[in-house]
């Protein structure tokens, strides 16, 4: 479960965002002041930080600034103002993106995923002999390799990282194929068909561990 730090000096905003998050299982912190949000990125854990610019006495610009200065963790700028320069001071501060309010729900928690995928150390996950090797962008079965696509690549690793965790068939679109994507949910089953063969002839009993959540997705049992 990764943690969020929220800054924002509306309240009302921190709890917005918050209400937005915590179902999809962040923990959220929330700070209303910059030098706050410093000493939480000192002291705790944080994996993303989602940045409010107009703020009194440090602005979101600043803090950026100081957070980049002692830490690599991935940054959202988020605010009201959404002309190109303010856009292009923030990622040259250091913001590894930007979301104007009024924000969709779906295309923060979509940006929220994808910065977390990028930051998130390679993993090389073995399960009864099958193998996930991120770093290698491999999968094999008792070493021997399953010829597999991007896309299958990223689907299984999806799931695979997440044992036990149902993922919608329009999520998962948006995980693999992009939040902006017109691709039909009926794409992720045709994946889903093709690399449950792929493992299948390589002799891994993929039917007890890529499982189909009838009517609502796919989920992967340990």
């Amino acid at each position: 479960m990764s943690t969020i730090l929220l800054v924002d000096d509306e309240e009302r905003m921190l709890d917005l965002l918050a209400l937005y998050l915590e179902p999809h299982r962040y923990t959220c912190l929330k700070v209303q002041g910059g030098k706050e949000a410093l000493d939480m990125v000192k002291q705790e854990g944080i994996d993303l930080v989602i940045l409010d610019v107009m703020m009194p006495e440090m602005d979101g610009w600043t803090v950026c600034r100081e957070i980049r200065a002692i830490s690599s963790v991935p940054i959202i700028m988020l605010t009201a103002r959404g002309q190109e320069e303010d856009v292009v001071k923030g990622l040259r501060l250091g913001a590894d993106d930007y979301v104007t309010k009024p924000f969709s729900e779906q295309e923060l928690i979509a940006r929220i995923e994808a910065l977390l995928r990028r930051s998130a150390p390679a993993k090389n996950i073995s399960l009864n002999g099958l193998t996930w090797d991120e770093a290698r962008f491999e999968v094999s079965y008792d070493g021997r390799p399953i010829r597999v696509t991007p896309k299958e690549f990223a689907l299984l690793g999806i799931l695979i990282k997440h044992p036990h965790q149902v993922f919608e068939r329009d999520h998962l679109l948006e995980l693999v194929w992009g939040y902006e994507t017109e691709t039909e949910a009926r794409t992720v089953d045709s994946h889903v068909r093709n690399l449950r063969e792929k493992i299948r002839d390589a002799g891994f009993p993929v039917e007890a561990h890529f499982q189909t959540v009838r009517g609502v997705g796919y989920k992967w049992v340990q």
